[in-house]
């Protein structure tokens, strides 16, 4: 069985590549995935393959029988992208201006599109029923996940496994962990009400802008002093935004920035930290302030059998020169409400572009992935369901 996974995959690997490249070039903003949603309920409805489209949103749910009985293992790909201007010279860079494929869900839809077309074909050697997840939107909060959970995408789930290509790992390297692997993700907005004035004449005013810039500094010992050292935590200002002109004294101030938490305590403990020290701070300089906490996706919690499951199957794959469990990442994914409600795990696929050292992160405008660890991640995710049922 697996061999023949193995090689059909590796036949399909240029379908693969051209799913991935015709994505990129095609790329949609979270929630306003029409078009990707189409052509994922096209490619399944051509195969013959069972599809429900529009599931809590843009969502893509398809479904594969084996022929012989068995549980149910889900599978789940993210295909939204990035309000980025791509920088990429590539013969397939982006077509729509401001929006790009800078995370690799261009990569994760390819994978899973082709390993599905495979299993339908492998069909009369399976057990069990494989559901195929496309989910939109996991890039912005509220994201995509948790409208499908409610719309009955695991109705019926066993287990749900999941990957990230994760082009800053050497390719053939597969990261994963048990327990808190990646960060409840949650966005913060700070608005500084000061009084505007003259630049000649500051004593006249509440310069908001002064207030904000002790605000940065200060919001830095929320977790160098009342996080516990041994609980992870970030909390970081990403937006600071006060115009006007070169002699005005600026009444109004904003700061956004984002908090990385693993476990609930911490997360409470920081939304109602950053308040107190804005109250503060603001009480210092005579201003009033408007503070809004926005939760976003909760941690990422594997499983521990069905982790050690990837494990050993990530080990069987010949492309595959490294398996380690690795340390929790700070990055936040949606595929946390998966895990709440069914066993599973989630874990990264190496794909460092070939012959760099060193590669652009996600999320910035030249962003790349070796297509290759497509095929990794396809032949990790299809074993990992075939041998779930072998196992369980």
């Amino acid at each position: 069985m697996k061999d023949l996974l193995f090689t059909r995959l590796e036949d399909s690997y240029t379908e693969m590549v051209e799913i991935r490249r015709f994505l990129h070039q095609h790329p949609e903003l979270s929630f306003q995935e029409v078009n990707t949603a189409k052509y994922i309920q096209s490619f399944y409805e051509k195969l013959g393959i069972e599809v429900t489209a529009n599931v809590g949103g843009n969502g893509v749910v398809a479904k594969i029988y084996g022929e012989n009985p068995g549980k149910t293992v889900a599978l789940r790909a993210d295909f939204d992208a990035l309000p980025i201007q791509e920088e990429n010279d590539l013969p397939f860079k982006s077509k729509v201006p401001g929006v790009m494929h800078a995370c690799g869900h261009d990569g994760h839809t390819a994978t899973l599109l082709v390993l599905a077309e495979v299993l339908h074909h492998m069909r009369k050697n399976l057990s069990g029923t494989y559901v195929i997840i496309h989910q939109h939107a996991e890039e912005y909060a509220p994201g995509g996940a948790k409208p499908m959970i409610e719309a009955g995408c695991l109705d019926g789930v066993d287990v749900i496994f999941g990957t990230h290509l994760w082009a800053t790992l050497p390719t053939g390297t597969i990261h994963h962990r048990v327990g808190p692997f990646m960060a409840a993700a949650d966005r913060f907005e700070v608005t500084i009400q000061g009084k505007g004035g003259h630049g000649a004449q500051p004593h006249k005013s509440k310069d908001a802008i002064v207030a904000a810039s002790q605000l940065v500094m200060n919001l830095q010992q929320v977790v160098s002093r009342r996080v516990k050292p041994v609980d992870p935590a970030v909390v970081t200002v990403a937006s600071f935004v006060a115009e006007n002109a070169f002699n005005v004294i600026a009444d109004k101030a904003k700061l956004v920035g984002t908090a990385r938490t693993f476990n609930e305590e911490t997360r409470d403990l920081v939304e109602q930290e950053l308040e107190r020290v804005i109250q503060g701070t603001c009480l210092a300089n005579d201003c009033t302030y408007d503070y809004t906490y926005f939760r976003g996706y909760p941690a990422v919690v594997n499983h521990e059998t069905e982790t050690e499951l990837v494990a050993k199957c990530a080990l069987q794959i010949p492309e595959v020169e490294k398996v380690e469990e690795t340390e929790p990442d700070m990055a936040g994914e949606d595929f946390a409400y998966y895990l709440q409600h069914v066993k599973g795990t989630f874990f990264f696929t190496g794909a460092r572009p070939e012959g760099k050292l060193e590669a652009f992160p996600h999320h910035h405008p030249q962003f790349d992935f070796n297509e290759k660890a497509m095929l990794i991640a396809a032949k990790t995710l299809g074993l990992a369901a075939i041998e779930y049922q072998n196992s369980y």
